[in-house]
């Protein structure tokens, strides 16, 4: 039987934060992978792991989640993938930068409880699909 649940890299440095936004994506019919650095992050997605939906932090020690789209851009990974920055930096440089670079989503952390983040990824991930079904 296929599984057609959608797979989503949940990358934070937060061990705290990354066992509960696993178990409420779990909850919600998301297969779920985490990385608590982004140089994790990248060694899963080179390995051949290829997440629907990319949830990267922007402040972590050693690669910051630019750093991470970076790469991803460079070196051509997870071309598919559908990144949304998940972060406490609601700084509007923050957020044009990360458009810049083409992420699909943007949400903070300090103002979105883990209910609505779901939801919120839910429904980016939604709109990405019904385009790409045009």
């Amino acid at each position: 039987m296929e599984n057609n649940k959608p797979k989503v890299l949940i990358v934070d440095d937060d061990k705290f934060l990354l066992n509960m936004y696993s178990i409420k994506f779990s909850k919600k019919n998301f297969e779920v992978n985490s990385a608590i650095s982004g140089e994790e992050a990248l060694n899963k997605i080179k390995g051949g792991y290829v997440p629907d939906i990319i949830l990267l932090d922007i402040i972590m020690p050693g690669m910051d989640g630019f750093e991470v789209l970076n790469n991803l851009k460079k070196e051509k990974l997870a071309q598919e993938s559908l990144v949304i920055m998940l972060t406490n930096q609601g700084q509007l440089a923050d957020i044009e930068k990360a458009k810049d670079i083409g992420i699909g989503g943007y949400i903070i952390k300090a103002t979105t409880i883990p209910s609505e983040v779901v939801e919120e990824v839910s429904r980016i991930y939604n709109l990405k699909k019904d385009k790409l079904s045009k």
